[in-house]
């Protein structure tokens, strides 16, 4: 009786909280942190590759205006927050909306950008948009005692956004941007989540394609 009561209480916290794992991207050996969230396996941290999954590069910007011609011709490119590699290891590439669609797949074999319909759903999972911020901030590295709880171990940094126009307009620290692969009625542009260290919820925006964001896969 003991045995059933401990297996059905273990089964429920196996089912409650998140399963942390991790997956190796064969493009370039790099071994990315997962977390299992309801019914949905998403990365525990930012993409930052600069191979497509067919083998192709994917060109890196070294200056606004390699930036914005990449935008304007409606090819893919990433960066660095303010072109310093420094940033990498914390928050990882900044990518534009090209680099998203791109048909030769920026996402590991198996998996691929979330839709926005898939980033509501775990925020649905984690108790709606007023909530859910909090518990998937990290736990560090918020300013303005923005940090979460992390308690869903998405650990989402505050990575920043690289402008279309040019500039990095939304500061590391404050904010952190996650491209969705959902086009906006809108020409030209399409949906994002973000998170603010001023508030414990979460956004959802419209950018125009050629904006710099973070970017999280999700698993089919």
């Amino acid at each position: 009786m003991r045995f059933l009561i401990f297996f059905y209480f273990s089964a429920i916290v196996w089912i409650c909280f998140p399963q942390s794992s991790s997956i190796m991207d064969s493009r370039d050996g790099r071994i990315n942190k997962t977390v299992s969230i309801g019914t949905q396996t998403w990365m525990a941290e930012n993409l930052n590759v600069s191979i497509f999954r067919n083998g192709d590069q994917i060109p890196g910007a070294k200056s606004f205006e390699q930036w914005r011609k990449a935008g304007e011709n409606k090819q893919p490119i990433w960066c660095y927050y303010d072109f310093d590699s420094k940033n990498e290891v914390k928050f990882g590439k900044l990518y534009n909306w090209y680099a998203v669609s791109d048909p030769r797949g920026l996402a590991p074999k198996g998996w691929h950008v979330p839709t926005d319909l898939e980033w509501e759903l775990v925020i649905d999972f984690l108790g709606g948009e007023n909530l859910a911020g909090e518990k998937l901030k990290s736990t560090t590295d918020w300013n303005v005692e923005g940090n979460g709880t992390n308690g869903s171990n998405f650990s989402a940094f505050p990575g920043g956004r690289c402008n279309f126009g040019g500039g990095f307009d939304a500061t590391i620290g404050h904010e952190g941007y996650w491209w969705s692969s959902t086009e906006y009625e809108a020409p030209y542009s399409a949906i994002f989540r973000s998170l603010s260290c001023n508030y414990a919820g979460i956004f959802s925006g419209n950018n125009l394609r050629g904006s710099g964001m973070s970017i999280r896969c999700v698993k089919y």
